[in-house]
């Protein structure tokens, strides 16, 4: 069973674009034509002149709009379609995921003519910036230690690609894990974690002392007199990376 065929019920609800997120996407890809989205999920992020979006979980086509590419169910491991089949193939925050990384990146270089772009994060800055993990959660943190690939391995698996940092929004639309950094109180609603896979495959009773000492500290005060500098600010770098690959 495809890992969203349990998490991603809600996952279209929660895991909306974000249009200045979008935007970044936009032009990493230039002025390519036919794309692929491969780890689709519901389709977040695709742009005009998507063609085909593969993905592995029934549940989360499911969830894709009326009009959106269509989608086939697959694997980035093997992808169904011939040789240099598009100009650019995305790949957004799904590398992780991954059985076969290394087979899973040679086949976005074989699909795509042009370009490759791939939404990753960098777990070095994710683990020292990024509050809820470093001072909160430090058991999701631990088992993201376990999927997140270095970004300079990323790199090397692509033949050579340039990094783009990519900030995070205050008010992000998209409900992914260092979305809500100032607003804390959106991660204890089981709601918003169910959208978040870094919180969803844990599990609630891992979670569970985390989560009961941020409401503590939400409720006394405590969260917002450590963590004043955050608001007054309007983006940060939780170290999401943009990796934009030129064949």
């Amino acid at each position: 069973m495809a890992i969203y065929d349990a998490l991603g019920a809600t996952y279209g609800r929660t895991r909306r674009s974000d249009p200045r997120i979008a935007a970044r996407i936009r032009g990493a890809l230039g002025d390519v034509g036919g794309v692929i989205n491969v780890g689709a999920g519901s389709g977040s992020y695709e742009p005009v002149g998507t063609v085909l979006a593969v993905e592995p979980s029934r549940v989360m086509i499911g969830q894709r709009a009326v009009g959106a590419a269509p989608a086939v169910q697959g694997v980035a491991e093997r992808l169904p379609v011939r040789d240099g089949a598009v100009d650019a193939v995305l790949a957004l925050l799904t590398v992780h995921h991954w059985d076969d990384l290394a087979a899973g990146i040679g086949e976005l270089r074989r699909v795509a003519r042009r370009r490759v772009v791939v939404l990753t994060w960098d777990q070095r800055v994710f683990r020292e910036r990024f509050w809820l993990v470093r001072d909160y959660l430090p058991e999701a943190a631990a088992f993201d230690d376990l999927r997140a690939t270095p970004v300079d391995r990323l790199c090397e698996l692509l033949g050579g690609a340039r990094q783009e940092v990519v900030p995070v929004p205050h008010d992000c639309v998209d409900g992914f894990a260092a979305a809500y950094w100032r607003r804390p109180a959106a991660y204890l609603d089981p709601r918003v974690r169910a959208g978040i896979s870094l919180l969803a495959q844990p599990g609630e009773d891992t979670l569970a002392p985390g989560l009961a000492r941020l409401a503590e500290d939400l409720a006394s005060g405590r969260w917002h007199t450590r963590h004043a500098e955050l608001l007054s600010l309007d983006a940060i770098d939780a170290g999401y990376r943009l990796l934009v690959a030129d064949l």
